[in-house]
């Protein structure tokens, strides 16, 4: 490693860190997306990354609101002034954006979903596991790979049993694409967290499941194009609302319409015959009784 690599200045949000003992080096930075910067540093023996949010002013994700929805604020102060705006509320809005990401990435990692490994969350710094390929180099980016159509088909099969998973355990990533998932040396990992939504609380859940896999699907099928007459995300939703999924359910990505679903055109019009003719009755009883 270059001389000008080790002495890289440390960013001051991760010199607490530092100071704590939770980081020994900085070594270099990582990349820098539109809601944090990454970092790679040595802990120890360990070589981790380390993820600093960006000040809400400087994120540019957009529609933060939509994936809030649903997350739950135990202490009713930090409610309140969430709700407000104040300086304060503005604070605790922030912590609670990095904190579902902590907490998704250690429910997830429990339910058997490939995510990188949190081990601790301090000052707006995410500390969690680098991913690597197999010769121990930083791991790619799906948006850099590419592959034949027979390694296309099973990661993306690989893809959708993580969105199963994840919807197993209550969560939708709500912002999965090609560039939000590494590739290791045994597959896709899923990265970048801090928007998951709640499956149940959320209304828009359905929707950016359904984006989710249709973003997927589409990159996956640049190699296998037989993947575009899949619909993992209608098989998905449907097992979960009938309360049939599970996270050993198996998937096909084949998924029928519901063949009994209400013709709602169809039934106006028999409502409508039934008045119609109700009406027709009226008018024979007023006739009949003049």
């Amino acid at each position: 490693m270059s001389d000008k690599t080790r002495i890289m200045k440390i960013p001051k949000q991760i010199q607490p860190l530092v100071d704590d003992g939770l980081v020994d080096e900085v070594i270099s930075r990582l990349m820098s997306g539109k809601e944090a910067d990454v970092y790679v540093v040595k802990c120890g023996d360990e070589i981790r990354c380390a993820k600093v949010y960006k000040d809400a002013i400087k994120r540019s994700f957009k529609k933060a609101v939509q994936y809030q929805e649903g997350r739950k604020v135990r202490n009713s102060r930090r409610g309140r002034a969430m709700e407000k705006g104040s300086k304060f509320g503005r604070q605790q809005q922030e912590e609670t954006w990095q904190n579902a990401e902590v907490d998704a990435l250690y429910l997830l990692a429990s339910a058997g979903v490939r995510v990188p490994q949190p081990y601790d969350c301090l000052n707006g710094v995410l500390l969690m596991e680098l991913i690597t390929d197999e010769d121990g180099d930083v791991a790619p980016r799906l948006n850099d790979v590419s592959m034949s159509a027979e390694q296309a088909i099973e990661d993306h099969l690989m893809v959708m049993h993580s969105v199963k998973k994840m919807l197993c355990a209550g969560l939708v990533h709500g912002d999965l694409s090609e560039f939000n998932v590494l590739v290791d040396a045994h597959g896709p990992v899923i990265i970048d967290l801090p928007q998951a939504v709640n499956a149940v609380a959320n209304n828009n859940a359905q929707a950016m499941l359904t984006r989710d896999v249709q973003n997927m699907t589409r990159y996956y099928a640049q190699f296998a194009p037989e993947l575009r007459n899949t619909h993992f995300e209608k098989e998905i939703w449907s097992l979960f609302e009938n309360g049939e999924l599970l996270p050993d359910t198996e998937l096909t990505g084949q998924f029928e319409e519901d063949a009994q679903a209400a013709d709602v055109d169809g039934v106006m019009l028999e409502i409508k015959a039934i008045l119609a003719e109700e009406q027709q009755r009226q008018l024979w009883l007023r006739d009949k009784d003049d």
